[in-house]
């Protein structure tokens, strides 16, 4: 285990957030980019911007309006090879200092917003186990989704390494609740829906999305809540990313537990991979053909979702995550007040409704920061051109395979 710990703390790349949901703002820090790459601040905005969207959001969305303001590691927009630190200001804090304040002030107690009792479905209750806090503020400040908004800015940096290489990561929604998408979706399909500015749940089937508004615009009248399952295509991968040598290197192992770490995240598929467990093995193993002009390997159907042994095998990798609806409910459910210990309905903090799009937003995110850990991890460089040549290198490798 002493190991295992040494060798994720010695990676090559990684990042960490920082940062609570109505504090001042958060914090991304991203360490291991080479030096070199092009960093278009216009990009990683607009990445916030389409993590804020989408129908069933709630009233913070028309409170923030997500920046990014790059502290460290990028001068004349270019990286420079050291650690990328980046804020987001909450506008949101204005309204909660003397709630939240570093340090103690007088008559807090009576300024303070207490979180008591627990939400069913949140942290809260679990959180407050763990760290011996009698109700649930700090728990939920942390444990917010609003986090997710510093990790889809590191993975924005993440995606504009990957893009030099000619990889590209966009997610869609395949369903709302109970009502699903009816037709398969093309990459280019997925590619113009993600272009778009304003959407609703960036559905490529225009009939399934007005019926998944139906569905919102319901649980809006009723106090509900609703989930989904959301898509993640990285597309034009390079084989021979990941291994099969050691499970915690697997690629699919580390992104089953990147989009899984993901708020409301309950399960995470592969592929097919679903479908694939109560098939025949002649049905759903992708068959290999090769294609003479391009020197390539090829596959007609992609049921494994461009993964077999833990190794990316150059098809596109396919990743769906499966939200459950938001915990926070306009109609409380039953809960326990922690402190008198007696039956009562559960605390209601402002929320949304549904989030689906959103979350595969930061999906999208959580999977270029495991390829470009991984892509790192095989091709190195201290510089952009050094990365470059390495991956050039192994590019002539495959084709004279």
């Amino acid at each position: 285990m002493a190991n295992f710990q040494r060798k994720n703390i010695l990676a090559m790349f990684r990042f960490y957030t920082a940062g609570e949901s109505h504090g001042q703002g958060l914090v991304a820090w991203v360490s291991g980019l080479p030096a070199g790459i092009p960093v278009d601040v216009a990009f990683i905005n607009r990445e916030l911007k389409r993590r804020q969207g989408g129908y069933g959001r709630g009233g913070r969305m028309k409170i923030e309006t997500d920046q990014v303001e790059i502290l460290s590691g990028v001068r004349r927009s270019k990286t420079i090879g050291a650690p990328v630190a980046m804020l987001i200001v909450n506008k949101d804090w204005e309204n909660w200092q003397e709630a939240l304040p570093v340090e103690e002030q007088e008559n807090t107690p009576q300024k303070y917003r207490s979180l008591n009792p627990p939400r069913p479905g949140h942290a809260d209750l679990a959180g407050c186990l763990k760290y011996n806090l009698h109700e649930a503020r700090y728990v939920l400040e942390r444990a917010s989704a609003r986090e997710s908004a510093a990790r889809v800015a590191a993975g924005a940096l993440a995606k504009l390494l990957l893009a030099q290489f000619g990889t590209e990561v966009l997610s869609h929604v395949l369903a709302v609740g109970d009502v699903h998408a009816r037709n398969a979706a093309s990459w280019e399909q997925i590619k113009e829906a993600c272009a778009k500015d304003d959407i609703l749940f960036r559905c490529v089937d225009a009939g399934a999305e007005q019926a998944m508004k139906a569905a919102v615009d319901e649980v809006l009248r009723t106090g509900d809540s609703l989930g989904g399952i959301f898509e993640v295509i990285a597309h034009q991968v390079p084989p021979g990313l990941g291994t099969h040598a050691n499970w915690d290197e697997r690629l699919d192992g580390l992104l089953a537990q990147a989009v899984m770490s993901l708020q409301a995240v309950k399960a995470v598929e592969i592929g097919t991979g679903i479908e694939n467990a109560v098939s025949l093995g002649s049905k759903v193993h992708d068959q290999i053909d090769y294609d003479h002009r391009e020197r390539e390997f090829t596959r007609p159907e992609n049921h494994a979702g461009g993964l077999e042994g833990g190794i990316s095998n150059g098809e596109d990798i396919v990743v769906r995550g499966y939200l459950k609806p938001i915990s926070t409910l306009r109609r409380p459910l039953q809960s326990v007040h922690m402190e008198t210990k007696e039956a009562v309905k559960a605390a209601y903090e402002r929320s949304d409704v549904c989030v689906v799009p959103a979350a595969g937003v930061g999906a999208e995110a959580m999977v270029a920061l495991v390829l470009t850990r991984c892509f790192l991890e095989k091709f190195g460089g201290d510089s952009l051109e050094e990365t470059r040549r390495n991956f050039e290198g192994y590019q002539a490798q495959l084709r004279a395979f």
